[in-house]
Order: C-alpha cells, then structure tokens, then sequence
C-alpha cells in the first residue's frame, strides 16, 4: 500500500459531496490517500478501527469469515462509496475485512475527524443514518435469501444486485470483472456450484460470458428464479 496526499477530487465521494463546502478544506487537510494493489488487504476483521474510508478509484469487496477456510462477500464498494463504517459503534473493532479487487484508490479519514464532520455536518449525518438504514435492509435481506433460497435463485440475485449497483458497459456485460470464486462467496455456495449454474444459465440463454465478463441477456427470467426461490 502506497500513501499519497493529492489523489481526491474533494467532489466525488460519499463524504465531500454531502458536507458544507466550508468543511473541505478541512477535510483536505485531514485525509489521507491511499493506494492498494489488486487482492490487497485494505483492513482485517477484528481489527482495531482507525478511521472510514471512502473509494476514489477501484472495487473493493467488504467480506467476512464464513466457517474456517469460507468468506462471505456483504457488499461492494465503487468510486464514491464509503466503507469500514460497520466497525463505528461500541466496540471500535471492524466486524468485516475489506480487499481490492483491482489497483485502488481510497481516501481513510481517521476516526476523530469524523466525528467531528459528523457533529459539524448535519445533512452528510442524516444521509449516512439513511445508508446504514438501506444496508441494514440489503444485509436482512442476504441473510434471509441465505436461509430460505435455493441456490439457483441466490446466484440470479447475486447477478442482478451487480448489474444494479455497477450498471453495464457498453457491450452489455456488467460493468465488474468478478471471479467465480468472488461470486460463491456473494451468493454464499461453492465455485462447483457456481461453474455449475452459470454453465446452466449460458446454456438457458440468460446470460453470456466472455472471460470473466457477464451479460445477462433474459433478466425477467433471472427475476423470477429469484422470485420463485425466495417464497
């Protein structure tokens, strides 16, 4: 991990584009830019927490142990995305890892300035109460399609919630490049499983796959696979 000072635009992350323009310097002054390889341990459950960290550039997958040699993948984070937030409450320990999917860019700002942004910045605290309430809804959401959903529906799901929360490129795909490894641990299976069903999914014509791209070409039927497991 390198540390440079002049990466962030003060315009694109979650923390500048909600907190008053007076509050930007500040946070120029405090921030710290950081750059990570791909695979690199940005941070590591159970550790001490620091500060939170917002995305500039990159993917990063926030994960957790699952079993003794298991993860599983709660969410991703894009440019402008905040995270390591899970570890701000009583016990300043983060509950979750966080790892580069690709080379990254992040801004970390250390615990005690966010505070003070938080205390000083009334529409950024009030949006981020707002995104803990949507994650906290995304994660009961997760956990309940862990317990009740077949697999076939969790790996549609999983497919669709990219395609939502990355968009598509110009050819169609979903604008992420992610390993079959990295989508057992998003839909909480095995990578047999997920070889598997995505070889189904081709064969079924939903989906293409060009590497590690995907495009989903039936989303309707995706949709109901996830419909149809979750009741």
């Amino acid at each position: 991990m390198k540390k440079k000072k002049n990466d962030c635009d003060l315009k694109s992350c979650f923390l500048c584009k909600f907190c008053l323009p007076e509050w930007l310097p500040a946070i120029e002054a405090n921030k710290k830019t950081m750059h990570f390889k791909k695979g690199e341990l940005i941070f590591e459950e159970g550790e001490e927490v620091k500060g939170m960290y917002f995305v500039f550039s990159g993917t990063v997958k926030v994960h957790k142990k699952w079993g003794k040699e298991k993860e599983l993948i709660i969410r991703f984070a894009k440019n402008g995305d905040i995270f390591g937030h899970r570890g701000f409450g009583e016990e300043t320990v983060y509950p979750v890892s966080g790892t580069a999917l690709e080379p990254t860019t992040v801004c970390f700002i250390n615990l005690d300035f966010f505070k003070t942004t938080l205390r000083i910045n009334n529409d950024f605290t009030i949006k981020l109460l707002k995104f803990y309430a949507d994650e906290l809804q995304r994660s009961e959401r997760k956990m309940g399609n862990l317990a009740h959903m077949q697999v076939k529906g969790r790996i549609a799901y999983s497919l669709l919630s990219l395609k939502n929360k990355f968009g598509t490129t110009t050819g169609g795909a979903i604008d992420i490049i992610i390993s079959r490894q990295n989508l057992a641990s998003y839909a909480g299976t095995t990578y047999e499983t997920v070889f598997r069903i995505i070889n189904e999914f081709i064969q079924e014509e939903l989906i293409t796959l060009n590497d590690k791209s995907i495009a989903i070409l039936n989303e309707d039927t995706l949709i109901n696979l996830a419909k149809e497991d979750d009741r």
